[in-house]
């Protein structure tokens, strides 16, 4: 019996258009927990390319694989920073 390859499921190969973006990051919001926003705000910005986002945003590209890993602990200033070069709007609405 030939031998099954897997390979690791990685969700940036599958956010292919910018609301698909969205809607993954609506997604961890609404979960609410801060580990998970950091992690997936890290797998749109792979999906995008870490390289330009670390242009656009003026961090270095490795600063910005380890504050956006689901270890990270970023500052607020940058996760709105790369949320606006994701070109990502946050929105507030009454719960």
């Amino acid at each position: 019996m030939a031998k099954t390859k897997t390979r690791p499921y990685d969700p940036a190969e599958y956010l292919k258009t910018d609301e698909d973006m969205a809607a993954y990051l609506e997604a961890a919001l609404e979960d609410g927990d801060p580990v998970l926003i950091t992690h997936t705000l890290g797998v749109i910005a792979r999906a995008k390319g870490m390289a330009q986002l670390a242009r656009d945003t003026g961090l270095g590209r490795e600063s910005l694989y380890k504050a956006l890993s689901a270890e990270g602990n970023p500052e607020f200033a940058t996760v709105l920073k790369v949320v606006r070069a994701l070109g990502i709007k946050l929105h507030a609405k009454a719960a």
